[in-house]
C-alpha cells in the first residue's frame, strides 16, 4: 500500500500528526435520479459518473461527496485527507491501535488506508490536498446608504451556490468514545460538546469549529451534510429556491450557538438534511480553542423558528440494525 501523491498545504501545524479536511464522503441512497433533482436545486453541481453521482460546487475540481444507488439510504463511507509527509505516521499510528487495516471497498479505486471506527462506520484516510480553509471564510452583509435601494427583485436574485463543504453531522451510538477515537486516530480535537448528547470536533492544522460533530443515537447514520455560503442573504435565497421546487420541510432561518453560524437545513428525501451555512467559527492552526461543555438549552440555537420534534432524527437506525454488517474486528479484506 503506497501513499498517492498530493500536494501539501500551505498550513500545518508543527510537530503533530492529524488529518487536514474532511475530503469526501460516500452515501447510497434509493433513487439516483431523485438526488439529482435534490442536489441540482440546492446549488451543486451534480455529475453523473458511471454508475454514481458525484456532488461539486461550481468554480471547483473537488468532488465532495459520491452517491450510489441502493435499497436505502445509507452513510456509506468518511474519507479524510492528510498531509504526504504523514502518511507513513499515520499508519504505523493506526496499526499501533490495534486497528486492523482493510482493502477498498469493491468498485474503489484508492491506496488510502481503510479501516471501521468502532460503531461499524468505513473510514478511508489518504493523502489529497488540504481542502479545509487557511482562513475564515468571508462573510457579506451588505448595506447601501440611503436613497438607494438595498435589495433586489425576486426575479432577478441569482440562483445560490455554495462554496464548498463545510462539515458532516453523524449519528453515533457514544458520544464519549467517537471524541476518544477520532481524537486518538485521526488527531482530531473537540471544540465544544453537549454532555453525552452531541459534540463537535476540528480538525489541527487550520479548520472550521467543526469539520465533523456527532449526535447520539441508537446507530450510525447521516443527518446533514453543509455546505458553506457568503452571507444571510444566500441562505434565505436558497431556502426560497428550494422552497420553490417543493422542498418545504427543513429548519430556519437560524443562528447556531456552537459554532455560531447562520443555518437553514432543508430536508433531503430520506429524511437527513443538507445545510445552507454562513460564518462559523474558524479555528486558525496555531490556535488551541478552549472546548466548552453546554447544557442543552444553550447549545444548539441562538435564534430562530422551533426545531422540529422530529429533526435529531435518525432513519438509517433501522437499517443498521438489521442489516448483516462484517465485525470491525473481524473483517474481510484485511491487510
Amino acid at each position: 500500500m503506497t501513499a498517492i501523491t498530493g500536494k501539501i498545504g500551505v498550513t500545518k501545524r508543527p510537530g503533530e500528526l492529524g488529518i487536514h479536511s474532511m475530503d469526501t464522503f460516500n452515501m447510497v441512497v434509493p433513487d439516483l435520479k431523485q438526488a439529482e433533482d435534490f442536489y441540482k436545486p440546492f446549488g451543486l453541481d451534480v455529475r453523473e459518473e458511471g454508475n454514481t453521482l458525484g456532488l461539486y460546487t461550481f468554480g471547483s475540481p473537488h468532488r465532495w461527496a459520491t452517491l450510489g444507488e441502493g435499497p436505502g439510504k445509507k452513510l456509506n463511507f468518511l474519507s479524510f485527507g492528510l498531509f504526504e509527509e504523514d502518511f507513513e505516521a499515520m499508519k504505523r499510528r493506526i496499526e499501533g491501535q490495534g486497528i486492523r487495516l482493510l482493502n477498498p471497498p469493491k468498485g474503489f479505486d484508492s491506496n488510502g488506508l481503510w479501516f471501521y471506527d468502532p460503531f461499524g462506520v468505513l473510514i478511508e484516510v489518504k493523502v489529497a490536498e488540504k481542502t479545509s480553509p487557511n482562513e475564515k471564510m468571508g462573510f457579506t452583509t451588505a448595506s447601501v446608504p440611503g436613497g438607494r435601494m438595498g435589495s433586489m427583485q425576486r426575479s432577478k436574485a441569482p440562483a445560490v451556490r455554495p462554496r464548498r463543504l463545510a462539515h458532516l453531522l453523524v449519528f453515533t451510538p457514544d458520544v464519549p468514545k467517537a471524541i476518544a477515537f477520532y481524537g486518538r486516530v485521526l488527531g482530531l480535537r473537540l471544540s465544544d460538546r453537549s454532555g453525552d448528547g452531541i459534540c463537535f470536533m476540528h480538525g489541527i492544522h487550520g479548520s472550521d469549529h467543526h469539520l465533523i460533530a456527532f449526535a447520539k443515537s441508537s446507530a450510525p447514520g447521516l443527518h446533514h451534510c453543509s455546505w458553506d455560503v457568503g452571507g444571510v442573504n444566500e441562505i434565505g435565497v436558497g431556502a426560497m429556491q428550494m422552497a420553490d421546487k417543493g422542498f418545504t420541510r427543513g429548519w430556519g432561518v437560524g443562528r447556531h450557538v456552537l459554532g455560531s453560524n447562520y443555518f437553514h437545513y432543508v430536508r433531503d428525501p430520506w429524511g437527513s438534511y443538507s445545510e445552507y451555512s454562513a460564518d462559523i467559527d474558524y479555528i486558525p492552526v496555531d490556535h488551541d480553542w478552549d472546548a466548552g461543555d453546554y447544557p442543552p438549552e444553550d447549545s444548539i440555537y441562538l435564534w430562530g423558528p422551533e426545531m422540529p420534534k422530529d429533526f435529531v432524527h435518525n432513519y438509517e437506525a433501522a437499517d443498521w440494525a438489521t442489516e448483516e454488517r462484517v465485525s470491525p474486528g473481524a473483517a474481510s479484506g484485511a491487510v
